[in-house]
């Protein structure tokens, strides 16, 4: 049964998981954008920044909506992450409430952080291989799973 700490400990690792996302939401997002404006080509460091700091500005639903057109399967799992990221960050603690202080409620505490996180990972891997990246394959090939071709943000 996990202790307390162990919780917020955990709410962490799916926090970062929300990170994550919305980081390969914002790389897609930079890289389309800035395709657009023929930055690839033409670079201009002011246009580029004006970009990012929109980007960075943007809530996780408007990156969802600012990706445009994806596949029906991938759209589902980003809806579905959108929601889970909203729960854990304005309801979970207060849905939890009391459950922090036995051992049975951490544990129904845990098991909800790990479905979260389970609906974070799957659209994040999902996001990355629509982007061109396969991570289960990186991952069994013993490659870095953040290839150099990703632009930081």
């Amino acid at each position: 049964m996990p202790s307390l700490d162990e919780v917020y400990q955990k709410f962490g690792f799916v926090a970062e998981a929300v990170a994550l996302l919305e980081t390969e939401l914002g790389n897609k997002l930079l890289w389309s954008r800035g395709t657009d404006r023929g930055l690839l080509d033409n670079p201009d460091p002011e246009a580029a920044r004006e970009i990012l700091d929109k980007i960075d500005r943007s809530t996780l639903g408007q990156l969802v909506k600012g990706v445009g057109a994806q596949p029906p399967d991938l759209e589902d799992l980003l809806s579905n992450a959108l929601s889970v990221r909203n729960r854990l960050f304005h309801s979970f603690y207060r849905q939890h409430n009391f459950r922090r202080n036995s051992d049975e409620g951490r544990t129904i505490m845990w098991n909800d952080l790990d479905s979260i996180h389970d609906v974070l990972h799957r659209a994040y891997d999902a996001l990355a291989l629509f982007n061109g990246v396969d991570i289960d394959a990186m991952v069994e090939s013993g490659a870095s799973p953040l290839p150099t071709a990703h632009v930081a943000i």
